[in-house]
C-alpha cells in the first residue's frame, strides 16, 4: 500500500506541488499534506475495490469454496446466485444444504449487495432433493434407540429447514427466475423468495407426498401465506400434481410469467437493478417489516413498524430521495450510502 503511494506521489505529484514552494512555509505543508491525503483516499478505495472483488470470487464455485452454486456480481449492488448442478438437473445434494446457509449468511453481511437474483443452471430450475446422495442421512439417523434417533432426526430435519430460512432472513430482497421444472425442495426454495417470476413452460410440483412423507423444510408452511387459498395449497400438497405457469400466476405463486428464460433472466436483472438504486434503508426495512406483519397482527404489525422507523426515518437517504424527486432526476443518479 504504502510502495504504490510513495511510487504515485514520486511519479506524478513533484510537477504539482513544487510550484508552490513560492509560498510560505505552512501553506506550503497544508497543500502537501492534502495532496497526500488525496492520495491515500485514492489508494484506499482501489484497495477496497480490489477486495470486493476477490470477495465475488471467493463466493464463486470456481476456485471458491461451492461446489453446487455459483455466485456472481452482474453489477456491483447485484448479487446473482445460480443452482449449478445441470447434469443432475440441479437437484439438491448434500453440500447444497449447507452451502446455500454459508452463501446468504455472507451475502447477508456484504454491504456492497442490494438485492439478490436466484436462478438455475442448465434446463431446468430444480428436480428437488438428491435422494441417491441424501438417503443415509435420511433413512439411518444415528442413535442407540428410538428416542435417540428421533432426536438426531430431528436435528438433521431443522439443519435442511434452516436451507431456506436463511433466504427468508435474509435482509436483501430476493428474486427467483424459474424455468422448466421446479419439484420438491424447489417449491420450499422459491416460497422463502420475496418475488417469484417464471417461464411460460415451468410448472411446479409438491412432491414429497410420493415419496411417502410430508413436505418439512418450508413449503406446507410458507406456502398457504403466498397463494392465499387454503383449498389449492392442500389440493396441491396431498394429489402432487403439478401446478403449471398459467395457473401459478392465477393464484399468486408467481408474479409475472415470460416467453423463455433469456428474457426472464433479462427481466428479473432489471427489476433487480430497480430495487438496488433504491435507498438499501428504504429496501431492507421494508422487506423485514413486510416479514413481521405477514406472521403478526396487525396492531402488532404497526407496533413494530413505529419502532423501526423511529430510528431508521432518521437517514440522509430521505432527503436525497425527496430532492431527486423533486428534480425529477432518476435514484440511480443518488449516491446512497452502503448499508
Amino acid at each position: 500500500m504504502f510502495i504504490y503511494i510513495k511510487t504515485f506521489i514520486s511519479a506524478s505529484t513533484r510537477n504539482a506541488v513544487y510550484p508552490y514552494w513560492s509560498r510560505t512555509s505552512s501553506q506550503r505543508k497544508s497543500s502537501y499534506r492534502a495532496m497526500l491525503s488525496s492520495f491515500v483516499r485514492t489508494a484506499f478505495r482501489k484497495r477496497a475495490c480490489l477486495l470486493g472483488q476477490n470477495a465475488v470470487r471467493a463466493m464463486s464455485s470456481s476456485g471458491g469454496p461451492f461446489t453446487s452454486l455459483v455466485v456472481s456480481r452482474p453489477t456491483e449492488a447485484i448479487t446473482h446466485v445460480e443452482l449449478n448442478r445441470p447434469e443432475k438437473r440441479n437437484a439438491m445434494n448434500r453440500a447444497f444444504w449447507s452451502e446455500m446457509v454459508d452463501c446468504f449468511n455472507q451475502i447477508a453481511d456484504d454491504p456492497e449487495c442490494r438485492v439478490v437474483v436466484v436462478s438455475g443452471a442448465g434446463k431446468i430450475f430444480t428436480a428437488g432433493i438428491d435422494l441417491m446422495d441424501m438417503a443415509s442421512d435420511v433413512l439411518q439417523p444415528e442413535g442407540d434407540d428410538t428416542a435417540r434417533q428421533s432426536w438426531n432426526m430431528r436435528k438433521i430435519i431443522t439443519k435442511y429447514q434452516e436451507t431456506f430460512s436463511v433466504i427468508e432472513k435474509c435482509p436483501k430482497p430476493v428474486l427467483v427466475a424459474v424455468h422448466g421444472a421446479c419439484v420438491g425442495g424447489g417449491v420450499d426454495l422459491i416460497t422463502a423468495c420475496d418475488i417469484r417470476l417464471c417461464t411460460q413452460d415451468a410448472w411446479f410440483q409438491i412432491k414429497e407426498v410420493d415419496i411417502g412423507l410430508a413436505a418439512d423444510v418450508g413449503t406446507l408452511q410458507r406456502l398457504p401465506k403466498v397463494i392465499g387459498s387454503r383449498s389449492l395449497v392442500n389440493e396441491l400438497a396431498l394429489t402432487a400434481r403439478k401446478l403449471y405457469a398459467d395457473e401459478a400466476k392465477s393464484c399468486g405463486l408467481v408474479s409475472r410469467v415470460f416467453m423463455d428464460k433469456e428474457v426472464m433472466m433479462a427481466a428479473a436483472m432489471e427489476m433487480a437493478g430497480e430495487i438496488a438504486c433504491r435507498s438499501p434503508v428504504a429496501t431492507q426495512g421494508t422487506k423485514i417489516n413486510l416479514i413481521y406483519s405477514r406472521d403478526h397482527s396487525v396492531a402488532e404489525g404497526l407496533d413494530y413498524m413505529a419502532t423501526w422507523n423511529m430510528s431508521m426515518l432518521q437517514t440522509q437517504d430521505v432527503m436525497k430521495s425527496a430532492q431527486a424527486a423533486m428534480e425529477k432526476k432518476s435514484l440511480k443518479t443518488v449516491p446512497f450510502s452502503k448499508l
